[in-house]
C-alpha cells in the first residue's frame, strides 16, 4: 500500500502568512479599504499590500494599530507558532488557543480556528454567570452556536431563546443579545461567516 505523499513545503502557511490572512480578513470584514488602513496607520499603500501578501512583518507598534483598528485583542496576532510544521493553519491544540477575552467582560472566547482567513471562524465562548451583553450588536454575519454546556439565553431580531445543553442556534444578519441567567458557566461553540475577530 503507498504511503500517503508529503506535504510540499510552500502548503505549509507560515506564521507570517497566516498573520496576512488575519490581517486582511479583519480589514475586509470591516468593510476598510488598504488606503484607509494605511491612512490610519501613517502607512503606504504598498506596505499594507506587501503585509496582507505576508511579504512584510509589522512590528508589535503597528499590531497595536492594527488592534485599535479592527477594535480587537492584540493577543489576537499571536499564537500561531506550532510545535509541529505540518499542522501548522490546519490544527489548533487545547493548550494553544489564542484567547480573545478577559473573565472582567464575563465573556472569554478562545479561537478554535487555526486562523481568520478562510470563510468561517469557529469560537470557544464561556460567558460567566449572569454576563449580559446589554446593547444590541448587529453584524453582516451568518452565526451559528451549539450550547455544551450551561443555561444561556438569546435574542434574536427581538425575540428572547433560552437554550439548555445540547440546543443551538442560528441567524443570519440579525440583532442580538445575549445572556447567562445560571449559576455555571455557559459554554457555546460559536461559529461566525465571514470572520469578524
Amino acid at each position: 500500500m503507498p504511503l500517503p505523499a508529503e506535504r510540499a513545503p510552500d502548503e505549509t502557511p507560515s506564521s507570517d502568512q497566516l498573520l496576512a490572512r488575519d490581517i486582511r480578513a479583519l480589514r475586509k470584514s470591516r468593510g476598510l479599504t488598504l488606503a484607509e488602513v494605511a491612512l490610519r496607520l501613517g502607512r503606504s499603500v504598498g506596505w499594507m499590500s506587501q503585509v496582507e501578501r505576508g511579504l512584510s512583518t509589522p512590528s508589535i507598534a503597528d499590531l497595536r494599530a492594527f488592534a485599535d483598528i479592527f477594535a480587537v485583542p492584540i493577543s489576537l496576532f499571536f499564537g500561531h507558532e506550532v510545535p509541529n510544521e505540518h499542522e501548522r493553519g490546519v490544527i489548533v491544540r487545547a493548550g494553544r488557543r489564542r484567547s480573545l477575552g478577559s473573565s472582567d467582560s464575563g465573556l472569554v472566547e478562545e479561537l478554535l480556528s487555526p486562523d481568520l482567513g478562510g470563510s468561517f471562524e469557529v469560537l470557544r465562548s464561556e460567558f460567566a454567570p449572569g454576563a449580559e451583553l446589554q446593547s444590541v450588536a448587529h453584524r453582516p454575519t451568518e452565526e451559528a452556536g451549539y450550547l455544551v454546556s450551561g443555561v444561556f439565553d438569546i435574542e434574536i431580531d427581538g425575540v428572547w431563546h433560552s437554550l439548555s445543553a445540547g440546543d443551538s442556534f442560528r441567524f443570519d444578519n440579525k440583532p442580538f443579545r445575549w445572556k447567562n441567567p445560571g449559576s455555571e458557566p455557559a459554554v457555546v461553540i460559536w461559529v461566525v461567516s465571514p470572520p469578524v475577530y
